[in-house]
Formats: C-alpha cells, sequence, structure tokens
C-alpha cells in the first residue's frame, strides 16, 4: 500500500484512459474532460500534493474543461447546419445535360459524369430535348426527376 500511496500519479493516469474509453463510447466531450481533470490529478500527484489538494485540482479542471473547452469542441465537431449528404441525395439541386428527350415518362440525363434515366417533375407539360439543361428535383430510386433549367435573360 505504500506503493500506491507514494505513486498515485498511476491511479490517476489509470481514472484518465478509463474515462478515454467511456468516451470512446458516448462521444460526448464530457467524460474526455474528466478525463483531462484526471491527468492535472496525475501532475499534482507527480509534484508531491497531497491527496486533498489532487482531488481539489482533477474536480476543478475537469470541470474548467467541461464548461470553457467542450462548447468549443463540440460546436466544430457536432455542427447540425451543414448539410453532410452524400449519394443520390447530393446531386438534389445540381444541373444535369439532356441526352435523350425527357418526357413525363422516360429519359436520359448526364448528371455528376454519369448517364441517368429521367422523367420530368409533375406539372411540366413540354419535353426537353438532347443538349438542353435540367435542374434534378428529386431522386426516385435510379431515376433522377427533373424540371426545365429557367432560362437566364442577359443582354
Amino acid at each position: 500500500m505504500d506503493w500506491l500511496t507514494e505513486n498515485f500519479w498511476l491511479a490517476w493516469l489509470g481514472i484518465a484512459l478509463v474515462l478515454a474509453a467511456v468516451e470512446a463510447a458516448t462521444v460526448d466531450f464530457v467524460f474526455i474532460m474528466f478525463a483531462g481533470g484526471a491527468l492535472a490529478g496525475a501532475v499534482a500527484a507527480g509534484l508531491g500534493a497531497s491527496f486533498p489538494v489532487q482531488v481539489v485540482v482533477a474536480v476543478a479542471t475537469g470541470i474548467l474543461l467541461l464548461f470553457t473547452v467542450r462548447p468549443i469542441v463540440k460546436r466544430q465537431f457536432m455542427d447540425g447546419e451543414v448539410d453532410h449528404q452524400i449519394g443520390a441525395s447530393s446531386l438534389v439541386g445540381r444541373s444535369a445535360r439532356v441526352l435523350q428527350a425527357v418526357t413525363d415518362s422516360d429519359g436520359r440525363i448526364k448528371l455528376a459524369g454519369e448517364t441517368w434515366s429521367a422523367r420530368l417533375a409533375a406539372g411540366a407539360t413540354s419535353t426537353v430535348g438532347p443538349g438542353e439543361e435540367v435542374r434534378v428535383i428529386a431522386i426516385h430510386g435510379a431515376t433522377a426527376i427533373v424540371a426545365p433549367a429557367p432560362t437566364s435573360d442577359v443582354q
């Protein structure tokens, strides 16, 4: 037991590792802040502070990290306003070039370097001919739902 009291920094280090492992499972940036507090307790123990001082240093550092660093880290990693769409859903809103006339039931377009089957969105009455530009409104399976791209009047 004398060895543990002389090397209590190892106990703090063990606590920090356990808290880091819990953080890896939760990913909420709470336990990692307390792991930082445990590391501060390990430093205090290594410098020869008494156990009550080690606890105060660990708790104070953990709480300080929790209220100062965590909001910054959480904002960086958990940004909910950024649209992280991948796959076909990321193609909605893009423009495409018509390869084969697009009607309300059939057609082919070149979208993001690939050939897609396409059809006009409900309410579109005209056919879009080859070479014209369309805008992707939705993706249903392997079919792009498109609308004619608005023409710009630049003179």
